[in-house]
């Protein structure tokens, strides 16, 4: 996909937001966002697909290095390997390891 591919997508949906009707405007939003819920599960699942791909059980590249090279937050790629698919707002707080008495 070229940035021009992206710039694209990007001024339809600019475009979108300056449809003067208000109604026509909400209208148009409420069927893009309708459409794109079911878009990004398979979009989800092709990239964390190719994020294990590139990790290669630890012989490809590095967390930090999937996400430059994706150009995603290295969270984003964290979250692949603990199976996380929530938004960042509900992510489960981390365990701290008990103490021991030894």
């Amino acid at each position: 996909m070229s940035d021009e591919e992206v710039r694209r997508v990007s001024d339809a949906i600019k475009a979108v937001e300056q449809i003067a009707d208000v109604e026509q405007r909400v209208k148009a939003k409420s069927q893009i966002m309708a459409a794109q819920v079911e878009r990004n599960k398979e979009w989800s699942r092709e990239r964390s697909a190719l994020i294990r791909e590139l990790w290669d059980d630890g012989a490809g590249l590095s967390y930090r290095q999937i996400a430059d090279r994706l150009g995603i937050k290295l969270s984003t790629v964290q979250d692949v390997f603990r199976d996380y698919k929530g938004s960042g707002t509900t992510r489960p707080k981390a365990q701290k390891p008990e103490a021991s008495d030894g």
